[in-house]
Parts: C-alpha cells; sequence; structure tokens
C-alpha cells in the first residue's frame, strides 16, 4: 500500500472517498475538514438534524456529494474527544479502510482533523497504522481473483492536521505499518515454506533493504558457539537451524546495545512429546517472536533510532524422529548449566536459554525476549494482553507503558525465588518444566 500526506485539505477535492471522525456531541459542521465544499455541508447537516450521527463509536454514515468534491464522504463516530485514545484513531482508520473496501474504492483519503486531544503527530501516526494494518491480508499462496479481489485499496492519504507533526506522524505510523505486516506475513507462511533458513533469508533481504549489519549462523557454527541447547531441539527435524543476529548502529560507538531476543520455532509438533492432532497447524505460529524481532529490526533502521539495538533470532523446528532429544536426556547449554529435558514440547524456553546467554555477552543496556512459551499464560489473561516479567521493574513498566501506547497491552507476573524451586532436577542443573502450578511462569 502507498501511503502519502496531504497539507492542503483542497487538494483531496477530487477523491472518491473521504473518511471524518465525529466526536460524541460536538459541532459536526464545525469539525467538518475545509475539504468539503458547501453542497456536502448540506448534506452532512440534513444527517446531523435527522439524529441519525451522534458520534457514537458505532456510527457509520456515507453521504454522496457533487462536482469536484469528494465524491464520498464516510463519517464515523469514533465517541467522546476527552476519551479518545491513539488505540481508538487506529481502529477508526482500520474502520474506514473496511468502508473503502466494501464500496470498492481504490483510494483513501482519511482526514486528521478534531483529534486535538491526541496531538497531532500521534494521532497521524496512528490512523496511518490503522490504516496500514487493516488493508494487509495475506494471499501470497492464493490464485488471483480478478472478479472477487480482497481488498481494492491500495493508497492511502492523509489530509490536514499540523503540518509538520502530521506529517512526520503519517510517516512514522506508514513504516510501523510496514513492519507488522511484514511480521505477519511471516506467521502466515506454513511450516514448509517458513523453515528456519526461510527466517535467515527475510532477515538478510531485510538487512540489505534496510542497511543492517546481518550474520546468520548454521549448524556448525551454532556447534562451535556452544549452544547445545538450541541444536537438542533441532535434532529430530531434516531443517537445519539458524542463529539469526541482526544489528542496527544507531548511537555511539561503544554504548551498550538493547537487545532484542525472538523465538523462532518455525514448526512446533511438541517432538517425541507430541501434540495431538487438532490444531497443531496453527503450531507454524511458534515463530512469532522471532517474526517481530525480524519487524522490528526493520522499523527500528528506518526510523533511524538514535541507539545501538541487536536482534537475535534462534530458528529451529521441532519434530519427532529416530534423532529426536527425548524425555529424560540431559543437554548443555551455552550458559554452562546442563538441563534435564522432560518434556520435549517445553522447547522454546531451551532455544531461548542459549540466545539470552549469546546475548548477555554483548553486556547489554536491556535484554527483551518475545515468545509463544506457553498456553497457560491465556489462562492468566486471557486473550487481551501478554505477560511481561523480568528482574527489572523499570524496565518492566517502561515495557507496560509501550504496550498501552502501541494497543500491545502486557501485564506482569511475578518471578519470586521460590519458583526456581519447582525447575530443580535429581540429574541435572535444572529441569525444562516446573508442573502445572505457575507454568507461564516457570516457563521462563
Amino acid at each position: 500500500m502507498e501511503f502519502g500526506y496531504i497539507e492542503d485539505p483542497l487538494e483531496a477535492r477530487g477523491a472518491s472517498l473521504l473518511a471524518v471522525a465525529v466526536t460524541e456531541g460536538a459541532d459536526v459542521i464545525e469539525e467538518m475538514p475545509g475539504v468539503l465544499d458547501p453542497a456536502l455541508i448540506s448534506a452532512v447537516s440534513a444527517v446531523v438534524a435527522s439524529g441519525d450521527l451522534k458520534g457514537k463509536a458505532s456510527d457509520e454514515i456515507v453521504v454522496y456529494g457533487q462536482g469536484e468534491q469528494p465524491k464520498r464522504a464516510v463519517l464515523l463516530g469514533v465517541g467522546k474527544a476527552d476519551e479518545l485514545t491513539p488505540e481508538k484513531l487506529r481502529r477508526f482508520a482500520g474502520r474506514a479502510v473496511r468502508v473503502a473496501e466494501r464500496l470498492r474504492m481504490e483510494e483513501l483519503f482519511i482526514s486528521l482533523e478534531g483529534f486535538g486531544p491526541i496531538g497531532a503527530r500521534i494521532a497521524a501516526q496512528s490512523v496511518a497504522e490503522g490504516a496500514g494494518i487493516a488493508a494487509w491480508k495475506f494471499t501470497e499462496l492464493q490464485a488471483k481473483d480478478e472478479d472477487s479481489p480482497t481488498s481494492l485499496v491500495g493508497a492511502v492519504s492523509l489530509v490536514g492536521g499540523a503540518p509538520v507533526e502530521s506529517s512526520a506522524g503519517s510517516m512514522e505510523g506508514a513504516v510501523i505499518a510496514r513492519a507488522v505486516n511484514l511480521c505477519r506475513s511471516l506467521q502466515d507462511r506454513p511450516g514448509n515454506v517458513a523453515t528456519p533458513s526461510h527466517l535467515a533469508d527475510e532477515a538478510l533481504r531485510v538487512g540489505r533493504e534496510v542497511e543492517l549489519d546481518v550474520r546468520i549462523f548454521d549448524e556448525a557454527e551454532i556447534r562451535e558457539e556452544g549452544m547445545h541447547a538450541l541444536l537438542s531441539v533441532t535434532r529430530g527435524s531434516k531443517e537445519e537451524a539458524r542463529f539469526i543476529v541482526m544489528e542496527h548502529r544507531g548511537g555511539t560507538d561503544g554504548a551498550a546495545p538493547l537487545v532484542l531476543v525472538g523465538k523462532g520455532l518455525t514448526f512446533d509438533s511438541g517432538g517425541i512429546s507430541i501434540k495431538p492432532s487438532q490444531g497443531m497447524e496453527e503450531m507454524k505460529y511458534d515463530m512469532s517472536g522471532g517474526a517481530s524481532v525480524i519487524a522490528a529490526m526493520q522499523a527500528i533502521a528506518e526510523l533511524e533510532v538514535r541507539a545501538n539495538v541487536v536482534g537475535l533470532i534462534p530458528a529451529s523446528d521441532n519434530m519427532p524422529s529416530g534423532t529426536a532429544t527425548k524425555p529424560g536426556d540431559v543437554i548443555s547449554s551455552l550458559a554452562g548449566k546442563t538441563i534435564e529435558v522432560i518434556n520435549t514440547d517445553a522447547e522454546g524456553r531451551l532455544i531461548l536459554a542459549d540466545a539470552l546467554a549469546w546475548g548477555a555477552r554483548l553486556r547489554p543496556a536491556a535484554m527483551v525476549d518475545c515468545a509463544t512459551l506457553t498456553g497457560s499464560v491465556i489462562i492468566a489473561l486471557g486473550h487481551h494482553a501478554a505477560a511481561v516479567m523480568g528482574n527489572d521493574n523499570g524496565l518492566v513498566s517502561e515495557l507496560r507503558d509501550a504496550g498501552d501506547a502501541s494497543g500491545e497491552r502486557c501485564w506482569p507476573l511475578p518471578l519470586w525465588d521460590e519458583y526456581r524451586k519447582q525447575l530443580d532436577s535429581n540429574y541435572a542443573d535444572l529441569q525444562n518444566i516446573g508442573g502445572r502450578p505457575a507454568g507461564s511462569i516457570t516457563a521462563v
């Protein structure tokens, strides 16, 4: 999708569809952007007089104009002005894209007027994010159907607002939307496509496009590094593991980096401790942490973040075979600890253990890993937030704030010393599962 920003609303007069946010209880006519001429304003006035448009979040009215003005304006309620949030603006933009798709519009203009409480830059960024994310579809493995395209919206232009701030916010939102959609594309590719080597190739491609330093470790190099926990997971698969390192040098030379670690389990059958067949096809999503880190590194480079950032992705399959790791096996990790494998389906913590130990060698200012480790966290938090755990309360608080701002909420769970005892092993330094109690915590 192409993104653009138009400073002068009059330049959008030829638009086929203009989306306008309407706040609850506001003077709708006063909030109309300058792009609308008197004839269309009159049509909007009639809608307001009818009582059909109150600005509630469920309101949606399409008004048709004449002449060179926008041919259509969709008025979308966004609720009370003092309750507007960036997430509500993302949803507003997403609704606008859905209307454009329904009307089979190839181009959509979105007004940035009426978002004063949010601030022009954040408002524009949020609208661009929402539009870009909503217009994405995973169709790369489907035959094209010219008679029934999944989405006709190929271009979105944001109109008005405060020129300097809105223009910058639009660009930033477009960058973030592209990164989110890259992540979703990587996630949706099936396990026979998105193999560990495919993730490595995608990291290399991203590195070339946005000027990141990327290094790929093959299995021989992984073994030389001493990352035997990662290798223990890949033993049952014909697909070789990869360890991906992506580096953005945006800070001062020698400054401690921020390290991002993402679990890249490209397909998780459970190994010898095999999963039930129902729903197993969704185990292609077990590399979502790795996809998130690749996408985040793309956005970090494009936004020219002034910090040194390193992304690490341990990538592997987890398959059963005659060479696969067995329950009861004891393996060595890069950190020098031995681990008794009680359940081969608890593999994410094994590959992350080596990646985190490797990242610690960089003496990072902070290290954050993201992973689909266990479904037990859904029992605790449902589908409305991710769990966050850490040994730095300040960093945990920053992650919570970032989650609230981005619409990706997270909630802290404790890491008390008592939980460590659940991982005691009779035969190794620790075991890879701690039982059902607090399963999402002991997975970390």
